[in-house]
């Protein structure tokens, strides 16, 4: 029996095509991680605050993105001040039980409830929480009265149904307005903000509305009736989901849908697609010529270096006569992707080097198709729209064709400013934010590979919140030897649960390694890792002290630190840099007493 829930059935009510695309074909929505106020990422991080604390939910919601952005860190400022703002409000309910995220879990229906408050007389009250200021728009929704008929056959004696609305705040910087009091002015919008607690009464029409959708669902041949409500976002061409298995026009709509890959499922995968990046001459193609039966499609012809086959991706010139002719690079590795649908090989992976090149060359084949000398000439918008198109639907037709996919970028390091006004360093893929985010979402794992001052070459799995990476496992070490056999012994550890044994560890990164590519939290709470330039002289050892002994001597030279309070917003400190009361008073000279002198 299919589960339901109300989400579900509320997408069919809206629009019956794209509920066949989500729930019957089970199209793969690429998520827009370029959103730092993403929907779904914020909320999940506003329930983990209210049901955790505010560093649990700053911490899941930075880990949720590839990498730090200014805008992330400014979406963050926003949850740091309306998190504890909602459990200053619920803590008028001392004394009821508080249960999150309850799962109700029915043959027909699931669903999850953000909260119920069960008082001392077993009577409860449900909240839902909502991040928005369309208060209206929810209170039509039947979605708490479903709840309570389904919570009251769990046993739940539900009085009360309300909807808890947090402020969402969206304002913009201003062309002369500095990052610092951009921050500023949302810290201050943020805090002015209030809540609005809206009860509602219990609507019992509304659950035998949704069984007979459900019935009317279950009943259904037909699913072509688009946007029948008028709220459907995805029939809106600006919220247009972009699926992987299917090739698109520049409205969104399905031109063609590609077969599913079924071929690779295993229960160990060793042959995950992935995207590595690195700087240059660190050895990410050497790396991806270790794996087997695998064909480089090349744009920059360094190739000396491996062994495997390889297809240029260049412009092609002949001659015939006195006559010129041109076959563009992108038209060279569109014939590769048709050679590779049609004709019978042994290739087991194709590696993309580099893939950046690959967007620009897409890039020339669309400004020659259209006369174009610059994306802007198409139109508002259009231009753009035609280069992401031409160059997603060939990446989903390589693809759907069943091969190990690898992408190879070369990396770019930029700066951020973190909420304290401190900068940091990120690395990233030398591709634009919105193809990035396109190319993450068709692999299982991103990869930064990096050389240290002695020059040894590791390959970085686990997330770092400066380090443009993720991925689907879960890593049991964080650096690894760049080499080929160590990462499938690690790829294998990580799907099993568990780390690979001691003595058949490939080797790790010796202690001075780590001197030159640290791990350190910083005072904003994000996780970063700062590469340290290789040192000029070899310094002289160091003597092996125990462990024990080491331990004891960091507790007593580590200083205790101190709680810091939030200024008021009147005052020029960046937001997070504010002293503590205390210090103030200890930095505040003493004042004397002086006597008036009698004048004449």
């Amino acid at each position: 029996m299919t589960q339901y829930s109300y989400s579900r059935v509320s997408l069919f009510n809206d629009c019956p095509y794209h509920f066949k695309l989500k729930y019957i074909d089970r199209l793969t929505e690429i998520q827009d991680l370029t959103n730092a106020a993403n929907p779904l990422i914020i909320g999940h991080a506003l329930h983990s605050g209210i049901e955790h604390d505010v560093e649990t939910a700053i911490n899941e919601y930075y880990n949720a993105f590839p990498v730090l952005t200014d805008a992330i860190v400014e979406e963050a400022l926003k949850l740091e001040i309306l998190i504890p703002k909602v459990k200053e409000f619920l803590n008028q309910f001392e004394g009821f039980e508080f249960i999150h995220e309850y799962k109700i879990d029915h043959p027909n229906y699931v669903g999850y409830v953000d909260l119920i408050l069960k008082a001392p007389d077993d009577t409860c009250m449900v909240v839902d929480f909502k991040y928005s200021n369309n208060v209206k728009n929810y209170l039509d929704s039947g979605q708490l009265h479903i709840y309570k008929d389904y919570l009251e056959q769990d046993g739940f004696d539900v009085k009360r149904l309300a909807y808890l609305f947090v402020p969402k705040t969206s304002i913009k910087q201003k062309k002369d307005e500095d990052l610092f009091h951009f921050r500023k002015r949302i810290v201050e919008t943020v805090e002015a903000s209030a809540l609005q607690f809206v009860p509602i009464e219990f609507n019992e029409m509304e659950t035998v509305y949704f069984q007979n959708n459900i019935r009317e669902i279950e009943d259904s041949k037909d699913f072509s009736k688009r946007n029948k409500s008028g709220k459907c976002f995805s029939c809106n061409p600006r919220f247009k989901p972009n699926y992987l298995e299917a090739i698109q026009d520049e409205k969104g709509e399905i031109l063609m849908a590609l077969p599913k890959n079924e071929r690779r499922e295993r229960k160990i995968d060793t042959k995950p697609d992935f995207w590595i990046y690195a700087d240059s001459y660190v050895g990410k193609s050497t790396f991806v010529d270790k794996f087997p039966n695998v064909l480089f499609l090349n744009t920059d012809g360094n190739t000396d270096n491996t062994t495997a086959p390889v297809i240029r991706i260049k412009d092609q010139v002949t001659k015939k006569g006195r006559i010129t002719e041109r076959k563009l690079a992108w038209d060279v590795f569109l014939d590769a992707i048709h050679d590779l649908e049609t004709e019978e090989n042994d290739f087991e992976a194709v590696a993309l080097d580099l893939v950046e090149d690959l967007r620009d060359h897409c890039r020339v084949y669309v400004f020659d198709k259209n006369g174009w000398e610059h994306e802007s000439d198409g139109g508002y918008g259009k231009g753009w729209d035609k280069v992401k198109l031409e160059f997603n639907n060939a990446i989903k037709r390589l693809k759907a064709l069943g091969y190990q996919v690898i992408y190879i970028s070369k990396e770019i390091a930029t700066e951020i400013t973190l909420k304290g006004g401190g900068k940091r360093t990120t690395f990233k893929p030398n591709v634009d934010d919105k193809t990035a985010n396109f190319l993450t979402g068709t692999v299982d794992l991103t990869l930064r590979a990096y050389v240290n001052s002695d020059d040894e070459r590791f390959l970085q799995l686990k997330k770092q919140q400066n380090v443009f990476g993720g991925g689907r496992y879960d890593w049991q070490v964080d650096t690894i030897p760049l080499e080929y056999d160590a990462f499938i012994e690690e790829l294998k550890a990580a799907q099993e649960g568990k780390g690979t044994k001691e003595k058949d560890k490939p080797k790790r990164e010796r202690k001075k390694d780590k001197e030159s590519v640290i791990k350190v939290e910083d005072e904003d709470g994000v996780t970063i890792t700062v590469e340290e330039p290789p040192a000029e002289e070899e310094k002289p050892k160091r003597e092996r002290r125990s462990r024990k002994s080491a331990e004891e001597t960091e507790s007593e030279e580590k200083p205790k630190r101190q709680r810091r309070s939030r200024k008021p917003v009147e005052d020029d400190t960046p937001p997070g840099e504010e002293d503590s009361p205390k210090d103030k008073e200890e930095d505040k000279p003493t004042r004397t007493r002086r006597t008036r002198r009698n004048r004449g």
